[in-house]
């Protein structure tokens, strides 16, 4: 295959069979290596979704000026740069400054116009998205709102369910994996559920996150607090998991992402990010529930280096008091 482009590229990412989380369940578990796709993470299936929707809307034409504005934790504000570039568009990227330097560092380097905003809750109008929804507006630009566009889901209904049941040949017992947007779970569960509608979808969640509650109980609550960037909120549900056929929710502890990234690294030669972590530790928290011989797919959303400075930096990881590695000690 020869890829025409950016946009073209994105997608077909292959499943891997992790194996000590497959050995230690009894189960198989598979991990969607979406950080193999051209910007380097997940997100990029968004980006493709939501700007090419906004070409469909006549809000956006390729190799015409166009800008496109998004706040953003970093990884889908890089989609949206490399993809915008590849239309001749330019990005204008909100993200808090507290995100790791290395997204914010690669942003910049990638011709995007950074603006960086103090850490805000959503009820505060300085919020990154508050901010960038205003941006847009001032400036006359597309706001991509992936939070609540419903092109960031439809994109994964047709993209990346489509991929693991192929992949699969169908034999796929459970699906999880962390919502930030909820794009990749509401969109990938619909076109599971959709072929079999037996097939456990289930919600993986960072401490500090509501969405788990919110599945247990109706009523988001959050408790506690993670060093995840990019998944889990706090006070509201993301509009893309409106109507989302998700089956169940399981809690996972900064320790135990730590621990499935740190593993995967040492033990698998996959380097990846927490929100990868804490969705292998979820799969295999689901393989234990659901017993021997299931197969449970979960994403690896993004790479290991996009967080050095963070996860793998063991003056940061004292400072938070969590477990070093012993080849950083």
């Amino acid at each position: 295959m020869v890829a025409t482009d950016f946009w073209d590229a994105v997608g077909n990412t292959p499943l891997i069979r992790l194996r000590r989380a497959s050995e230690e369940t009894g189960c198989e578990i598979l991990g969607k290596a979406e950080f193999m796709n051209p910007g380097g993470s997940v997100k990029d299936r968004a980006a493709v979704g939501i700007l090419g929707e906004a070409v469909k809307r006549g809000l956006l034409t390729p190799f015409q000026p166009g800008t496109v504005v998004e706040g953003t934790a970093g990884n889908t504000g890089i989609g949206l740069a490399l993809a915008a570039n590849a239309r001749g568009w330019k990005s204008v990227i909100v993200v808090p400054e507290t995100q790791s330097r290395e997204k914010i560092d690669f942003l910049r380097m990638i011709g995007a116009d950074v603006r960086l905003v103090p850490p805000k809750p959503l009820s505060d109008p300085g919020h990154y998205v508050h901010t960038s929804r205003r941006i847009a507006e001032e400036m006359g630009a597309v706001w991509a709102n992936q939070f609540d566009n419903q092109a960031n889901a439809a994109e994964h209904e047709r993209s990346s369910g489509p991929e693991i049941w192929e992949q699969t040949e169908g034999k796929v017992d459970a699906f999880t994996c962390a919502c930030g947007t909820g794009g990749t779970l509401a969109g990938t569960a619909r076109a599971l559920k959709a072929r079999n509608p037996g097939v456990r979808i289930v919600l993986a969640d960072p401490h500090g996150s509501g969405l788990f509650s919110w599945v247990k109980t109706g009523k988001v609550a959050a408790e506690g607090n993670s060093v995840t960037e990019g998944i889990g909120q706090a006070s509201k549900v993301p509009g893309n998991l409106t109507g989302a056929p998700i089956d169940d929710a399981v809690r996972i502890s900064d320790e135990e992402a730590l621990y499935q990234c740190f593993r995967l690294l040492a033990e698998e030669g996959l380097s990846v990010g927490g929100s990868a972590g804490l969705n292998v530790a979820a799969a295999i928290a689901v393989a234990k529930s659901m017993g021997p011989g299931h197969r449970i797919v979960t994403v690896l959303c993004d790479s290991g280096a996009r967080y050095q400075s963070k996860l793998f930096n063991p003056e940061w990881l004292r400072e938070k008091n969590l477990p070093v590695p012993a080849w950083l000690a």
